[in-house]
């Protein structure tokens, strides 16, 4: 008879987050879009991801389903998803639909990451911090 192991095991350790700084309006019009650019940082085995809400001007239902959909994305991949938020309303919203709980909240980017660069929101696990988003209106 072999015997299994106890020991528990551990999946691979996170990494430096992928910072993903949102800015403009999100909301319904622009989630499809945002959505689509959170999607590839989402996608990796294990995403260590951070969303940095700070330049944010304004966030409705839409943007709750960005967050909603970005964070079962990547707990569906095994990995961990924070908002960097520090716009109080914000937080009032997240608390007045139940969602203070569900997110892991910052009120600033990790020291690991770099400064945004404008480019498009690419994938990656390295540190790196990438841009997405509506634009202002």
């Amino acid at each position: 008879m072999r015997r299994q192991s106890t020991t528990p095991r551990r999946g691979r350790p996170l990494g430096a987050p992928t910072v993903v700084k949102l800015f403009g309006e999100l909301d319904f019009p622009n989630a499809a879009r945002t959505n689509g650019r959170l999607d590839p940082v989402t996608a990796g085995d294990h995403p260590h991801m951070v969303l940095d809400l700070t330049q944010v001007d304004f966030l409705d239902c839409g943007g709750i389903g960005v967050l909603c959909r970005a964070r079962r994305r990547t707990r569906a991949h095994g990995g961990r998803l924070s908002l960097v938020i520090t716009d109080p309303r914000f937080l009032r919203l997240l608390d007045t639909v139940g969602l203070t709980g569900s997110f892991d909240i910052l009120g600033a980017p990790p020291d690991t990451a770099r400064p945004a660069d404008d480019g498009p929101c690419t994938a990656g696990g390295d540190g790196s911090v990438t841009a997405a988003a509506a634009p202002h209106s």
